[in-house]
């Protein structure tokens, strides 16, 4: 698969210093960014976030056009969360006003903090399996998780879960996309200015994805099943994991980075 055709949620194969960590670190780092992305309040801090973010696009080594083609499905969501921001939050002074049509301070400071943050945890969330190989990932995931075996919890189940939830990611856009073509052959406007009109094209879409969702669920169920899945039980790894001195330097180097955010956040 070409770079160009590469969607969120692959893997793009490559020997940067973040492809080389262990998966383990790389989920503890992404974990905290995720929260504390959230304490961003002000310019300042946010700028911060977004830097960690656009450091660790540059260490990736992955080309931009290669993950911005993957977030621009994420796009049209973050545009609509600024508007409606900007409809229905109403505190603070009027800052502009068409006829029945009002904008206040505090919805377009709620409108850039909420898209600007949820930018910035995709982009860095995606990096994650950018550089991650999806068993890789699943592994790393099962071994962080491996002191709940003690209280029952399917911790292989649990981490091959979310493994197949990222895989299928791509898979499902790019069935969208073709359930989109064929329907668009057959006369659906997908293009339409009336926002009723593209809203009802929507429902020859959903549920045709939602049949070949379910097919593939059966589909790979039944392979599982053929091939003797049984879960943890009696499984060995070919690659073990191992931390290293970069993944420990990682790890370390969040905690002046988030005390920088709660510096930051005084402001």
């Amino acid at each position: 698969m070409s770079a160009a055709a590469l969607s969120i949620g692959q893997y793009y194969p490559g020997h940067s210093w973040l492809h080389r960590l262990d998966p383990r670190s790389k989920l503890v780092f992404v974990f905290f960014y995720v929260i504390f992305i959230f304490f961003a309040n002000n310019a300042a801090s946010l700028l911060w976030m977004g830097g960690m973010a656009l450091v660790a696009l540059g260490l990736s080594r992955i080309p931009l056009a290669v993950v911005f083609r993957g977030m621009k499905p994420v796009l049209w969501l973050l545009l609509l969360l600024a508007v409606m921001h900007l409809l229905l939050t109403r505190e603070g002074p009027a800052v502009a006003e068409w006829g029945w049509f009002t904008i206040y301070s505090e919805g377009v400071r709620q409108a850039v903090l909420t898209t600007f943050r949820l930018f910035f945890l995709i982009l860095f969330s995606s990096l994650l399996t950018y550089t991650t190989r999806p068993m890789d990932l699943t592994f790393g995931m099962e071994k962080m998780l491996s002191p709940l075996k003690r209280f029952r919890v399917p911790v292989g189940e649990l981490s091959l879960m979310m493994s197949i939830a990222l895989r299928f990611i791509p898979t499902l856009l790019e069935e969208t996309e073709k359930i989109k073509k064929a329907q668009m052959a057959r006369g659906a406007d997908f293009e339409s200015r009336n926002l009723f009109v593209r809203i009802r094209s929507l429902l020859p879409l959903l549920v045709p994805l939602f049949v070949s969702s379910f097919h593939r669920a059966e589909e790979l169920a039944m392979a599982m099943e053929a091939r003797g899945y049984r879960g943890e039980e009696g499984r060995t790894r070919f690659r073990q994991l191992s931390m290293g001195v970069s993944d420990w330097l990682l790890l370390f180097s969040a905690v002046p980075f988030y005390l920088g955010l709660f510096f930051l956040r005084a402001w």
